[in-house]
């Protein structure tokens, strides 16, 4: 089940109508001052020129020996499937992007790298679009250092790279190895290697695509240059962030790995995507969607399920070198992992991080301890990292609702805790704080928390199973008996504008207050 975004959010898009062959779409405040390139796969010719659809090249061999520049469009026909590696050159510029898409009718044009490193590998250009591809690249069984991506975009040495869009791209079926950084194997990657000139990307949009069936990781950024007074001993050359990254719209699903991760840079919005299906296969730690040495991250309306596994199998993770970042609206059930993970490596900075108004449903760690629906584990401490009204409803016997094997950091204010469980799930925590939480079925309730509510909270169902069953009754003792919290944001879960008096859990009564 997929969670709808409430009434409140506004999208607003721009589409302009295109004049070209078959209609790929032009889109707002770009120009194009380059020239049309179309490739036919089934029906063209490697010594035609490229210009017209009756005189499309066949390879991808043919299409990426030329060099692209502003505002040029590589066209590949609909319908038609071509076997190997789009390796491209040549950079776009501000406003003319090399643009690559589709023309013609019929399905989406597919491109097959058959067990290379990359089916579409673009390595230090800047400025290209790629739309309304599908991408796959399923060879023999990988040996143990061979990584493979669907798109790889790799920066070496480059200085700063500018401006990369992937929008309705469909990647599956890569099985590369089971290698995560600093040079993995996965769906949409972006690389930076070297160690000689500091490298970053600039301007990442990844949306309204589709990652199914990959080895090891979804979407992510990877970098040489992550060392920082953050994050001291990384061994990197010193540090360039990436920056300006928007994850939207997104279905990620069976992947072998992590889901979503963003590592080395900051300022990031992912949201409204939809991951089903993470650490399926790897023999490594993953999470649903989280961040490595990243500040200032949003993350909200994302839904998160199907994690496999018991040790960093959460939906999400504050981790080592996170700051400022914020979790909001998000929506997690039936992970094996759990909810939320938070673990800040030795010698790292993690601090001033937010959970808040976020739901998760049946989600269990039975590796307990040190895990629970709630990991606090890790050996250094976090900074003031706030958990607060967040609703937590697990059925699942044998798990921790709140587990904690490290050095503490966390204050959980105004959440509810609900296990309906034969058995419970009870609270393993000696470290952290607690004030003002609604407790049911967690066995005894944390002696810190002085003001603690052990009231059923009255939901509209009282064994939920999707969010809008936790919505409250009018009588409900969560009502009015939360604490207020400063900068809290402007809306609950639900979309119910905050104001007046404060509720416990991730739902807050409209109306009056």
């Amino acid at each position: 089940m997929r969670m709808a975004s409430w009434g409140a959010r506004v999208v607003l898009a721009v589409v302009v109508a295109a004049g070209a062959v078959g209609g790929p779409t032009a889109h707002a405040g770009e120009r194009h001052g380059g020239a049309t390139y179309f490739v036919d796969c089934g029906g063209g010719s490697d010594s035609a020129s490229g210009a017209s659809p009756g005189s499309a090249w066949k390879s991808l061999e043919k299409a990426s020996e030329r060099e692209y520049g502003p505002g040029d469009r590589v066209l590949f026909r609909r319908g038609s499937t071509c076997v190997g590696v789009f390796a491209p050159s040549g950079s776009g510029a501000e406003g003319a992007p090399v643009r690559v898409d589709a023309y013609g009718k019929g399905a989406k044009p597919r491109i097959q790298g058959g067990g290379a490193r990359a089916a579409v590998l673009l390595e230090n250009v800047e400025q290209w679009e790629l739309r309304n591809l599908d991408v796959s690249n399923k060879g023999a069984a990988p040996g143990p250092d061979e990584r493979r991506a669907g798109i790889l975009f790799r920066l070496t040495d480059f200085g700063t790279g500018r401006h990369y869009v992937v929008d309705d791209v469909d990647v599956h079926d890569v099985n590369g190895s089971d290698h995560k950084d600093p040079d993995p194997s996965g769906g949409i990657l972006f690389v930076v290697r070297g160690t000689a000139t500091p490298t970053r990307f600039d301007g990442i949009t990844v949306s309204d695509s589709t990652v199914k069936h990959v080895d090891r990781t979804g979407i992510s950024t990877a970098s040489s240059w992550g060392k920082r007074p953050e994050h001291p001993l990384s061994g990197a050359p010193g540090w360039a962030p990436n920056t300006d990254i928007t994850i939207r719209g997104n279905e990620v699903v069976d992947v072998g790995g992590d889901g979503i991760v963003l590592q080395h840079g900051h300022h990031a919005l992912v949201e409204d995507n939809y991951v089903d299906g993470f650490n399926m296969r790897s023999a490594g730690y993953n999470v649903g969607i989280w961040a490595w040495n990243f500040d200032d991250a949003v993350y909200q309306y994302n839904e998160v399920t199907g994690g496999h596994g018991t040790l960093d199998s959460q939906a999400f993770d504050f981790d080592g070198g996170n700051n400022r970042n914020v979790y909001q609206y998000n929506y997690s059930h039936d992970n094996e992992g759990g909810f939320l993970l938070v673990c800040n490596a030795t010698g790292m900075t993690s601090a001033d991080n937010v959970f808040r108004y976020n739901v998760s449903i049946n989600d269990r760690n039975t590796w307990s301890p040190p895990y629970g629906v709630i990991s606090v584990v890790c050996p250094a401490a976090t900074t003031d990292t706030q958990v607060y009204n967040n609703t937590v409803v697990t059925d699942q016997e044998g798990t921790a609702m709140v587990s904690d094997n490290g050095k503490g950091g966390v204050t959980f204010r105004n959440n509810v805790f609900v296990s309906t469980a034969e058995g419970g799930s009870p609270i393993r925590d000696a470290l952290n704080t607690y004030d003002h939480n609604l407790y049911v079925g967690v066995g005894a309730v944390p002696a810190r928390d002085a003001h603690a509510v052990t009231a059923d909270p009255e939901f509209l169902d009282a064994t939920p199973d999707r969010p809008s069953d936790l919505r409250l009754r009018p009588g409900s003792p969560a009502l009015g008996a939360g604490v207020t919290i400063q900068n809290a944001g402007r809306y609950d879960y639900f979309g119910n504008r905050l104001e007046g008096s404060t509720d416990i859990g991730a739902y807050q009564r409209p109306g009056l207050r």
